[in-house]
């Protein structure tokens, strides 16, 4: 009923092949991924040091200050395990830029997170242009389906590796892979304000939502997925409306269509 993955080493192949003919077919040099210290971005790396040797990905850090160090020693921690240099550039210099600029920004939790967010995208991008490299992204599925990205942020990338794998199954991949255990067992998070994870945000577990996603997609009844995965009302609500919601995430911007006659 909820079928996952089963063969997890032909995933990986066969994600490590796509890497490899993206960056082929479009002629660059290699990859520059934002790693963030949590699972998504671990692998990415990983797959991409098998299908393009180390010597041709870029690894980027891009702390806040006022945010926890965990994440920055956990991005460490998998460069690391990589054999592959790890830049660190702080953003808080440039927020505080825009905050003088547009006070208001800062007010906003929402508001300050899409902008961290947007604030990464434009230095991974610039890297890349610099380097003729392209920007790995590291939504999955999960994220994808709900809209749980920033527009021009986060889910602002070149090709996305795991964009057709739910978070659940990536689990799976990451011990596949041999991701170190300490990313695999922390708790998700954007790292976008401080004591923030996904679950809390998103208000259900990975688990359920994965499963919940995979029922919609065999056209199984809500009903009957609430009652099997002991759902409640309130959270099948909240996981229709980020679906409903972010439907333009999942699209390109719409253009006016005209005939010339």
């Amino acid at each position: 009923m909820f079928q996952f993955i089963k063969n997890y080493s032909e995933i990986i192949d066969l994600t490590v092949q796509f890497i490899k003919d993206e960056v082929n077919n479009s002629q660059t040099s290699g990859v520059v991924i934002g790693l963030s210290g949590g699972i998504d971005s671990a692998i990415i790396a990983h797959l991409s040091a098998i299908a393009l040797g180390k010597e041709r990905v870029d690894l980027v850090h891009l702390p806040e200050e006022e945010l926890e160090n965990i994440h920055t020693e956990d991005a460490q921690t998998v460069a690391h395990d990589l054999n592959i240099p790890l830049r660190i550039i702080k953003i808080s210099p440039t927020l505080d830029s825009v905050f003088k600029l547009l006070p208001n920004v800062e007010d906003s939790a929402l508001a300050k997170g899409n902008l961290k967010a947007r604030i990464r995208a434009v230095i991974l991008y610039s890297i890349a242009n610099i380097d003729n490299k392209l920007v790995a992204g590291t939504s999955n599925k999960s994220e994808i389906s709900i809209g749980y990205g920033t527009k021009f942020g986060d889910l602002a990338a070149d090709m996305w590796p795991i964009g057709e794998l739910y978070k659940t199954e990536l689990y799976k991949i990451a011990e596949k892979l041999d991701v170190n255990q300490k990313i695999i067992t922390k708790t998700p998070t954007a790292g976008l304000w401080k004591g923030q994870t996904d679950e809390k945000e998103i208000g259900v577990s990975y688990e359920k939502l994965d499963k919940f996603l995979i029922g919609l997609e065999n056209n199984r009844k809500e009903e009957f997925l609430a009652k099997k995965l002991q759902l409640k009302d309130e959270q099948i609500v909240r996981i229709k409306q980020l679906i409903s919601k972010s439907h333009h995430k999942r699209r390109m911007p719409k253009k006016l269509s005209i005939t010339r006659k």
